[in-house]
């Protein structure tokens, strides 16, 4: 298998992995935050009833972690707004960091990438989506995750004009898994079914997850010189309060199609690692418009890609300013 797409995130083995990552203690503070020493957080309690004290302690940390970020007025839901403006040269130069750049580098780890820009990726064939659910999730966390990525993959059906699809049923090439702490050899057992030849490095990545990282993607293509996506994996942690896993939902999903990068520049976004919105925006929709247009193609140079970008984003009356 060879690599597909990345983010917030880093390419390891036979995947690019993105990650979506928020380390913010409550309440605020003017230093900047350290993650926990991992010998400082206790081991899982199997045998225990009901989840181990190191999810309980997950659970609390990210309940502070999104009443933090709402405090400061961040993790919008209205998809941007009069506030948050953006012409016709923003989208194209945003699309060109978001869809042609990688964070990390291929095959090594969380290693930053030299900043190359790389052919464009997405996929050809329908998605169907696969929600999976550890045993520590609830039965009513379950229902109610399931009913927002069916919901979203139907966004994403109409935004893209791609078929996508979400459920629970087989056949899936995009699994969507939705597991605790006290699932996590579970998750690694599961995605070495999903994808048997995935080197070490890529489970070492999910067995030892920090906090700091809150959901990954790893997406699957048939070559190294592939470009074209034919699997994916979504990894969302169950520990997250609802609007942090809606946030992993959107983001993780949406990256997972083709968008593999951030940018500090793109607002009203979440390819940016501000917080500042939630959930898919009015800009984020137009990239993914764009990525899915027939007449961009995998392997597509941005060079190549420029000129019929600039027609599509005219075409379409570009943004709202």
């Amino acid at each position: 298998m060879g690599i597909a797409a990345i983010t917030r995130a880093a390419i390891v083995g036979a995947g690019l992995v993105a990650l979506a990552a928020c380390d913010m203690p409550a309440p605020p503070s003017e230093t900047p935050p350290k993650a926990r020493p991992a010998a400082l957080i206790p081991p899982p309690s199997p045998d225990a009833a009901g989840p181990s004290l190191r999810s309980q302690n997950m659970t609390r940390y990210y309940s502070r972690v999104q009443a933090n970020l709402l405090a400061q007025g961040l993790l919008r839901t209205d998809g941007g707004g009069v506030d948050t403006p953006y012409s016709d040269t923003d989208l194209l130069r945003n699309f060109d960091r978001i869809a042609f750049y990688d964070e990390y580098a291929r095959n090594r780890g969380l290693t930053r990438s030299d900043g190359t820009a790389g052919g464009l990726r997405k996929w050809t064939s329908p998605v169907r989506m696969k929600v999976e659910f550890g045993d520590s999730v609830p039965e009513a966390q379950r229902k109610a995750d399931l009913q927002t990525i069916t919901a979203y993959a139907a966004r994403l059906a109409r935004v893209t004009d791609h078929p996508i699809s979400a459920g629970t049923s087989n056949g899936a090439n995009f699994h969507v898994l939705i597991m605790g702490e006290d699932d996590r050899a579970a998750a690694v057992a599961r995605i070495r079914q999903l994808v048997p030849d995935i080197n070490q490095t890529s489970l070492d990545i999910i067995n030892t997850l920090p906090r700091s990282i809150h959901c990954l993607v790893v997406a699957f293509s048939g070559t190294e010189d592939d470009h074209t996506y034919r699997r994916a994996i979504a990894f969302i942690r169950a520990e997250h309060p609802d609007l942090m896993r809606r946030s992993c939902v959107h983001e993780e999903l949406a990256q997972g199609l083709g968008l593999a990068n951030d940018s500090p520049r793109a607002r009203p976004s979440i390819f940016n690692d501000d917080d500042e919105f939630a959930l898919l925006t009015t800009h984020d929709e137009e990239l993914l418009r764009l990525l899915y247009s027939p007449r961009l193609t995998p392997g597509m140079t941005a060079e190549e890609a420029h000129p019929i970008l600039r027609e599509l984003i005219a075409e379409h009356g570009g943004g709202p300013a």
